[in-house]
């Protein structure tokens, strides 16, 4: 069987709110997957596909909230709605603070649901291409050498080429053929393009 394209996650201790989320999901074209506690959803098989989690404040083992921390910590970056059976703003503003999407209270409108993980789903994209994109250059990183990597740096600053080759006691010669290697293999068009690449992989000289 191929893996679902997206699916939302549903942990909810009230088994008539899972069904019912699920059943209104399922009809809506999602592909859902519904958990009765914290601890269930952890130790579940979540394939690695796009997504997000509908979650309930109120659990019986830990609350939603600590789950949010957890995944937080682990490096799980999964959009969260969150679900309350009552309003609590305090608690409503630090979910808000820690990353989640939206914070929905019982009985809560279907379209409402509906609007919300679309806006969580779309947040997953956002979250998926930008690691995609760290990773790509992570490894184009790794194809320079040390000292390839030591005038990326330099670059990145505004140093001339004369200045460069100075501060590493080399020609400016040799520093315009590691520059132009850095340029290639980084596929950077232009300096602003290699300072940009440089920002997101936190480079500095």
């Amino acid at each position: 069987m191929s893996e679902p394209e997206r699916i939302v996650f549903v942990v909810d201790d009230d088994r008539l709110v899972r069904d019912s989320i699920a059943d209104l999901l399922n009809s809506a074209g999602f592909t859902v997957q519904t958990f009765g506690s914290a601890a269930e959803f952890v130790q579940g098989q979540r394939p690695d596909v796009p997504g997000c989690l509908i979650l309930d404040i109120e659990l019986p083992d830990i609350s939603g909230l600590d789950l949010q921390m957890e995944l937080a910590k682990s490096g799980i970056e999964m959009p969260i709605v969150f679900l309350t059976g009552h309003g609590d703003i305090p608690m409503s503003v630090r979910a808000m603070k820690a990353g989640a999407v939206e914070f929905l209270t019982k009985p809560f409108g279907k379209q409402e649901l509906l609007d919300a993980i679309q806006e969580a789903l779309l947040r997953d994209d956002q979250i998926r291409k930008q690691r995609s994109e760290s990773f790509d250059l992570q490894k184009r990183l790794e194809t320079l050498t040390p000292r390839e990597r030591q005038v990326l740096a330099l670059v990145v600053t505004g140093r001339l080429n004369k200045q460069i080759a100075g501060e590493l006691g080399t020609t400016e010669e040799t520093i315009k053929v590691h520059r132009g290697r850095v340029m290639r293999k980084m596929g950077a068009a232009s300096l602003a393009d290699l300072v940009r690449i440089a920002e997101k992989l936190k480079i500095s000289a």
